[in-house]
């Protein structure tokens, strides 16, 4: 299938009602509001096509790029590729649930995720830690450092409280990741979480969100779903 066709097809399947819903979160024009699930005819069509996903995410089209992570080929990624997909990602729903999810399954996750975390740039930060969310929820524990998980912890309860707004409920959800799906520090995990307390996350013109890992952590654990792991990370 044809960049054109595909662009004309995802119009296709834009509602107003959608596309309000995205900007209210963050998304900008151009987009058309194509919910995520009605794509799915299309990617089964396509499958995988990495140089399809560069130019449809090169649009700068929300619902092209969102497309782009659903057909990429995230092994035959570089690092510079996910540089300049981070890089465009605008708001948190691109860089966490595109860039991160992509990037999760790459054989280079960890350490992009690293550097990106380290960058002092929100979105960037976000993706990383949302990248070991999508990554801790997927691969076996056996594939983890437990020292490395530890020393990240500690670095969530030292500066979660003064971390840009995006980076704090990524890193909120890390501590409820670990809790959850990572069985070797599942106790640290349910102490830092009370430790940290409930997170306050401002939001451009709405009322604040009240992260509280412990309360989530408990309620998992309290379903019997300690050691949750997802079949898949994408769609």
């Amino acid at each position: 299938m044809e960049f054109k066709t595909v662009m004309e097809e995802l119009e296709a399947l834009g509602k107003e009602r959608m596309k309000k819903m995205y900007m209210t979160n963050g998304a900008q024009e151009p987009l058309f509001g194509a919910a995520t699930g009605a794509m799915k005819p299309i990617k089964r069509k396509i499958k995988i096509n990495q140089p399809l996903a560069e130019e449809l995410y090169a649009t700068g089209n929300y619902d092209a790029m969102y497309f782009a992570g659903v057909i990429a080929d995230p092994k035959a990624m570089t690092e510079a590729d996910f540089d300049r997909w981070i890089d465009k990602a605008y708001f948190y729903m691109l860089s966490d649930y595109v860039v991160a999810v992509t990037l999760s399954e790459s054989d280079i996750a960890q350490e992009v995720s690293d550097k990106w975390i380290e960058s002092g740039e929100e979105l960037k930060m976000s993706a990383g830690w949302s990248c070991y969310c999508w990554l801790l929820g997927n691969r076996k524990d056996s594939e983890f450092s437990e020292d490395k998980i530890s020393n990240m912890l500690d670095k969530v309860k030292a500066s979660i409280h003064e971390a840009p707004e995006r980076t704090k409920s990524a890193m909120n959800n890390f501590v409820y990741t670990v809790g959850v799906s990572y069985k070797p520090l599942h106790e640290k995990a349910v102490e830092t979480a009370k430790q940290i307390g409930v997170v306050e996350m401002k939001r451009d013109n709405k009322k604040s969100s009240f992260l509280n890992a412990s309360e989530n952590i408990q309620k998992q654990v309290d379903l019997g779903k300690l050691g949750f792991k997802r079949k898949y990370v994408r769609c």
